[in-house]
């Protein structure tokens, strides 16, 4: 009996598991952008009002050298993109060419901070 219990439960979460999440958002180089938003005065207590995210998202536009990626969402979070998802991201990257922003959307599965990307194109 309870093994009949774990296989209908593991058939009822299926879907659940493989239920794609979409973003949409800016994409940057992510050692770039961490960097940015760890540079902050230890004692300022408003450091996000003190911030310009879009000069950050600007000045850490990828370019065909970056190997590491993110995407800032407009509400602000950003998430790290897995390794096969930064692959698909420089592919995009080097066959759009050089760009101030790149806004993509990105379909996946999150697991903490990180993107399990299934696929990332130029957003529309």
């Amino acid at each position: 009996m309870t093994r009949t219990i774990r296989v209908a439960v593991v058939i009822c979460l299926s879907p659940a598991l493989s239920y794609a999440e979409n973003w949409t958002g800016a994409l940057v180089d992510s050692k770039c952008y961490e960097y940015r938003e760890r540079n902050v005065n230890p004692t300022d207590t408003l450091t996000y009002v003190d911030r310009d995210t879009r000069e950050e998202i600007r000045d850490c536009s990828p370019n065909a050298k970056t190997k590491t990626f993110s995407i800032v969402l407009r509400e602000g979070p950003s998430f790290r993109l897995n390794p096969p998802g930064n692959i698909q991201a420089a592919q995009l990257v080097r066959n759009t060419g050089k760009r101030s922003l790149f806004i993509v959307a990105v379909s996946g599965g999150l697991n903490k901070s990180t993107i399990k990307v299934d696929s990332i194109s130029i957003a529309p």
